[in-house]
């Protein structure tokens, strides 16, 4: 770990360069003095991140399926501590070298092949796009509903509530990163000040944390709890395997690798499991009052008789839901959308392409099975995230040595231009760790290797790439 926090911040002049048609002014690598974001900053980005509606239901999936609450809680920050070393290794480079995702992809899978894993990707983001604004935007017609009664009998209003939340993201997406920084800066104390006020007002009006913390495990033997605890972590993994990929298009404005490292250390493990964990408390303490499980906070909000309370709820709901959003889904997408015609397309384009892209995969019909698409999608998903993720390391931290040529990563003909661009050896890795991580889905005597997606696919992605490129050491 010493090795990373040592790591010197390289600055690459590539102006003579600037015809090149793989660069443009926001896939360019940041300056050592554009790297401003600190231990704080990556710290207030994970608590933004975290504090969403998703991971607060997140427990009621493994509560549900049959945990009781502290094997949920336990299953949860596992799946976080263990993402965050990928997390941490993937983002080394974007501090080092002030590049990001798909920029970095190049290194390993080609000047053009990189487009693979950046739109693969993409995809998910934008699925998670148009999700999290589906939610921010039920939230805000729920406050206009609070303000306005009468608007509760138009039959639009989920609709117009959408709209206009889709309208708040691509404010920010227009204003740029530096808007991102401040949105998240701004959110994280008001955010986690909500959250305890949450859990304060469950515990006073629950006579305590009520049944569910009483509740035992539902599982009849320990084969049984394993069995469902296996594809839980990998779904907690998957949670946020994107962004561990990803996760250079943040990092390249950091101070220092210590900035980063210890930022994300102290902001996502912890709050995912206090998020988590209020939760679980809260919907305890719904048994108690309103006699029902509750897991839906803008339903719970809903019942509460205080409008200062529900207003202040609602405010913090759709601030939480804008700094999940677009920092884990526009950021990814619009870099991955800028690395196919970086002279097209930048940031912004890049940006209201994913916001357009949310609206077309229809959020609302995603959300009709929300149980099933949180988990199938997660792990599913992580079956191509996984091998992935194992390629980046290896080629960065094994073949490289964490060396990279920045201004071949920008140009054809360089020494990442591989075969027209793509590298088969890289290309071939990819398909042999989602081959094994998916084949449990077609023989049922392997499922097991599903139920591990995310880990069997980083593993053979891994070793199958190091074996294929071992000559470079």
């Amino acid at each position: 770990m010493s090795s990373l926090f040592n790591s010197e911040l390289i600055e690459t002049d590539l102006s003579n360069i600037g015809d090149s048609p793989l660069i443009n002014e926001d896939l360019a690598p940041t300056k050592v003095n554009e790297r401003t974001w600190g231990t704080y900053n990556f710290a207030a980005l994970w608590i933004g991140m975290s504090v969403c509606i998703p991971t607060y239901l997140l427990a009621s999936g493994l509560i549900a399926g049959g945990m009781n609450w502290w094997q949920a809680l336990l299953t949860i920050t596992l799946g976080n501590a263990i993402v965050l070393i990928p997390m941490v290794l993937n983002a080394h480079a974007g501090t080092k070298y002030g590049i990001p995702f798909p920029i970095l992809a190049r290194a390993s899978f080609g000047t053009l092949g990189s487009n693979i894993p950046a739109l693969l990707r993409a995809v998910v983001a934008c699925g998670w796009f148009g999700i999290q604004t589906w939610i921010g935007g039920q939230a805000l017609n729920s406050l206009i509903i609070l303000l306005l009664p009468q608007w509760a009998f138009f039959s639009w209003g989920p609709a117009v509530g959408f709209m206009i939340f889709w309208g708040m993201n691509v404010y920010f997406i227009v204003k740029g990163t530096e808007s991102i920084k401040w949105l998240e800066s701004f959110a994280a104390p008001f955010l986690l000040l909500t959250a305890l006020g949450l859990l304060i007002w469950a515990y006073k009006n629950g006579g305590g944390f009520g049944p569910i913390l009483s509740q035992p495990s539902k599982f009849a033997t320990s084969l049984d709890f394993w069995k469902f605890f296996v594809p839980s972590l990998t779904g907690m993994v998957g949670y946020w395997a994107t962004i561990s990929l990803n996760i250079p298009d943040f990092t390249r404005y950091a101070k220092s690798q210590k900035s980063q490292i210890l930022g994300q250390a102290i902001g996502l493990p912890p709050t995912m499991a206090f998020f988590s964990f209020i939760g679980i408390a809260v919907t305890s303490a719904t048994i108690v009052i309103y006699g029902e499980a509750i897991w839906d906070p803008i339903i719970l909000l809903s019942k509460f008789e205080s409008p200062v309370l529900i207003f202040i709820s609602l405010v913090a709901l759709i601030i939480a839901t804008l700094t999940t959003n677009i920092a884990a889904n526009v950021v990814s997408p619009a870099n991955d959308f800028a690395n196919l015609f970086p002279k097209k397309i930048n940031f912004v384009r890049g940006g209201l392409i994913t916001a357009v892209i949310g609206i077309v995969m229809m959020p609302w019909k995603l959300l009709s099975d929300f149980s099933a698409y949180i988990f199938g999608w997660l792990i599913g998903y992580s079956s191509f995230l996984g091998p992935i993720a194992g390629i980046l390391i290896c080629d960065y931290f094994i073949i490289r040595k964490q060396k990279l040529e920045v201004k071949d990563l920008y140009i054809r003909n360089g020494i990442y231009e591989y075969k027209k661009g793509f590298n088969p050896k890289g290309i071939i890795a990819l398909c042999a760790g989602v081959f094994i991580a998916l084949i449990g889905l077609i023989v049922p005597q392997v499922s097991f290797l599903y139920d591990y997606a995310w880990f069997v696919g980083f593993a053979m992605a891994f070793g199958v790439y190091y074996l294929l490129m071992r000559n470079k050491l």
